[in-house]
């Protein structure tokens, strides 16, 4: 067929397909989940905590054993109970009155009650510790008159009335005099009827009265102010007190200090030396260190709100706590006592230790719910081959060297993704073997295409075309077209 010198129109190029699109991923993370399993762990465990600190707080009864119902012991358990209860303590007291102290002693000593009050001259129960001196009793060794009795010896020689709530004071007396193995013992140390008075006892011959009474119930009598105005007694000094505390461990040195009895005329006019007892509140040795501390610390921050109308409990003090003390001091008070102040860790143990265990309670149960039912499965490695396939499968319709780059960017991306995902956990190394192959794989090809691409995009064709035609040349899935140009 001829043709015109004209230029003739080329054959026209035979239509290469579109390079496919690539195929979406659709990326699952499990970071949201961890987050919001790890907030509500630590907020069912903060929950638990606290409820378990306010059920443990208002879970422990002590009983508190007392004497009769409206005695001085009694009186002093309802006022702790009222102050256990208006400082929300996780404490609370049940009170148990008895016929006297001694029957709430036995009570006591038999395990039925948490908590007594005891004077040191009584049954000391074997399990009895120390918590708080709640007051003193004193001995006043009155004479009448002006007559003094200097030592001891001079008092046993003459007749004693001991004005005091219970035989048991009586006993005592002759105890310290050494008369208890007398036959008249009895006769010469009597305890004083009920509404004796001072001058009443010495009117009917009595050498000398013995007062035992708490320290802060004589502070308040004025009865013996008017007699002394009357000039009607004499207070004695126990010379021997220091001697008959060491001999008898249930005495106590005694101070009467200056204007104790009297102001106008001062009785004593100095201090004075005697002999006294102190009323105990004790616990059960068994009791935790944890309770008794608490107590103690509500006991000694709140003096105030315990002292009885008449005195009683007004000066509370703190036990000895010495190993040598006459009743040990319970280990709860005394780490109060002799420590005030508790570390960051010695005062939140107990939360701490609590919270451990809730945590990992709590923390198992969510994880089984976080690996069982919610959790977004890792994918495999190996998964990730099939992407990487695709996209070797589209370097064939790449015929540009820019259409290559979107596919090694592609490529580079699902490596990114991939060590991203075995750092967070979204993706397991299950066939990470398989992916590193299909990855170099891949790669190598694309260097090749490269390769290609680059040789043959400058390359001229082999024929030369007549004048007017167009030539143009395959090499397997490279056209390159070439348009002859008019001279």
């Amino acid at each position: 067929m001829s043709h015109s010198g004209t230029s003739m129109s080329a054959e026209a190029p035979t239509p290469q397909p579109e390079m496919p699109r690539r195929r979406s991923r659709v990326a699952k993370s499990n970071r949201t989940q961890i987050v919001l399993f790890s907030i509500l762990t630590l907020i069912l465990t903060a929950v638990t905590v606290w409820g378990g600190r306010t059920w443990l707080r208002n879970s422990e009864t002590l009983v508190f054993a007392v004497g009769e119902a409206n005695g001085p012991e009694a009186r002093f358990a309802a006022k702790l109970a009222a102050l256990l209860k208006s400082n929300s303590s996780r404490l609370q007291l049940k009170i148990v009155p008895s016929a006297d102290n001694a029957k709430a002693l036995a009570s006591f000593d038999r395990k039925e009650a948490n908590l007594a009050v005891l004077r040191t001259d009584a049954k000391i129960p074997s399990r009895a510790r120390a918590v708080a001196i709640l007051d003193h009793d004193v001995l006043l060794l009155l004479s009448p008159g002006d007559k003094k009795i200097k030592t001891v010896a001079d008092l046993k020689k003459k007749k004693i009335a001991v004005m005091a709530d219970s035989e048991s004071s009586a006993a005592l007396v002759r105890n310290i005099l050494e008369l208890s193995d007398s036959p008249d013992a009895a006769a010469r140390v009597q305890l004083a009827p009920p509404g004796s008075t001072l001058e009443k006892l010495f009117a009917s011959g009595n050498g000398a009265v013995v007062v035992v009474a708490h320290a802060s119930q004589i502070v308040k009598d004025r009865s013996y102010e008017q007699l002394a105005k009357r000039g009607g007694f004499t207070l004695n000094a126990i010379d021997a007190a220091k001697a008959l505390a060491r001999k008898y461990p249930a005495l106590s040195e005694e101070t009467l200090t200056t204007g104790m009895l009297s102001g106008a005329p001062a009785i004593p006019d100095d201090d004075l030396t005697t002999i006294g007892l102190e009323w105990l509140l004790v616990a059960q040795s068994r009791l935790s260190t944890t309770t008794m501390s608490d107590l103690a610390r509500l006991i000694y921050e709140n003096k105030a709100d315990l002292a009885l109308s008449d005195g009683f409990a007004s000066k509370i003090e703190p036990v000895v706590t010495d190993k040598d003390a006459f009743i040990a001091a319970h280990a709860g008070a005394a780490e109060y006592i002799n420590d005030d102040t508790k570390s960051f860790m010695d005062r939140y143990s107990d939360m701490m230790y609590l919270g451990a265990a809730a945590l990992s309670v709590i923390g198992s149960i969510f994880a089984g719910i976080y690996t069982k039912i919610t959790r977004v499965a890792p994918e495999k490695a190996s998964e990730l081959a099939t992407a990487i396939l695709d996209i070797g499968e589209r370097m064939e319709y790449a015929k540009t060297l820019d259409a290559l780059d979107e596919l090694q960017d592609e490529l580079e991306a699902i490596l990114r993704g991939a060590v991203i995902g075995l750092r967070d956990g979204t993706i397991s190394s299950d066939g990470l073997e398989t992916f590193k192959l299909g990855y170099e794989f891949v790669r190598d090809e694309i260097g090749m295409r490269r390769d290609h691409l680059r040789r043959h995009a400058g390359q001229t064709p082999a024929l030369s075309a007549p004048a007017g035609q167009t030539t143009t040349a395959h090499d397997d899935n490279v056209v390159v077209v070439k348009t002859a140009q008019s001279a």
